[in-house]
């Protein structure tokens, strides 16, 4: 490896934490801004949002994809989808922090990658290999045990889960980068959120302008906290290869899992410790079955070429 490439993958690494660990810290940040309500919080990240992300690409000059996206009704339509389930996943995600469901948000993105493996069996008619199966049917019996530690389904994780799993899916299909795809996202979200966030203001239940001038300004920083971790990891998809990243989406949940049990205090009984414990061992088993295909394949291409380049993500 030479001295451009350690750097570049230094560079990328660098990035991928960045962006995990602020994914990850994020349950932090949205209780900074009580008063204000779930709901007007996720105006003001659908607004704001596009406003970061519209100067970014301003900035990059990246904006031919617009007015080709513009003339395919069939992917306009597939970025309207994602627009809706992503609001679902950000309005259940900013209510489930603010009201003391930190651990059951970090569930969700924990059981991800099993939703993920069972859409596209279902969905997708996929084969899974062995250790998959046992790894997916290890995912439902800790939603079982967790359902029975609840006392009813954790539905903020299954929501969180499966709106993120049904996103990543309809975002393979657009086949837009991350920045244009929220971009797009973002700009069809955005007469929706003013139009609400006026509806507050007209009613006098807006905080924005009656809070002070920092609450104001951390209503519009939701803007940056969607925006900045996404640019992180478009930074590190381009360097690093997707088994690392795969490893790095895992900081995220950890994270937010260790910010619910030790910065929130919230309750964790016995059942719900079996249930994560159960969720944690069908992500090992993924986890090594993923090297070990990626190792098989590799011993498989070695001979063929001389020096693979490192996987690349289009997010």
């Amino acid at each position: 490896m030479t001295g451009k490439s350690r750097g570049e993958r230094r560079t990328g690494l660098l990035n991928g934490f960045a962006a995990y660990g602020m994914w990850g810290l994020v349950p932090l940040f949205w209780p900074l801004l009580k008063p204000a309500g779930a709901l007007e919080i996720l105006a003001h990240r659908m607004a704001w949002s596009l406003v970061f992300v519209g100067a970014a690409l301003v900035v990059m000059r990246r904006w031919a994809w617009a007015g080709r996206l513009l003339r395919q009704p069939r992917r306009l339509g597939l970025v309207a989808v994602a627009a809706a389930v992503i609001t679902v996943n950000w309005g259940v995600y900013i209510w489930s922090v603010n009201s003391g469901h930190v651990v059951e948000a970090s569930l969700g993105y924990f059981i991800n990658p099993l939703v993920t493996i069972a859409m596209g069996v279902l969905l997708l008619k996929e084969r899974l290999r062995p250790v998959q199966w046992v790894a997916v049917g290890t995912g439902f019996a800790a939603v079982v045990v967790l359902t029975v530690g609840y006392g009813q389904p954790p539905w903020i994780s299954l929501t969180l889960a499966f709106s993120f799993a049904t996103y990543g899916l309809v975002k393979k299909k657009v086949g837009l980068g991350g920045i244009e795809s929220l971009a797009a996202e973002t700009a069809i979200q955005f007469l929706p959120a003013v139009a609400y966030l006026l509806w507050l203001t007209s009613h006098g239940s807006s905080t924005f302008a009656t809070q002070g001038v920092g609450h104001g300004a951390l209503l519009a920083a939701t803007g940056v906290v969607t925006a900045l971790p996404l640019v992180c990891f478009g930074a590190a998809a381009i360097r690093v290869p997707l088994s690392t990243l795969g490893l790095l989406q895992y900081l995220a949940p950890v994270f937010q899992f260790l910010l619910g049990v030790l910065y929130f205090h919230e309750a964790m009984p016995v059942e719900r410790w079996a249930g994560f414990a159960l969720v944690w061992v069908a992500l090992c088993l993924l986890t090594w079955d993923a090297f070990r295909s990626a190792s098989r394949l590799g011993r498989v291409r070695v001979p063929k070429v001389e020096a693979a380049p490192s996987a690349a993500v289009d997010v």
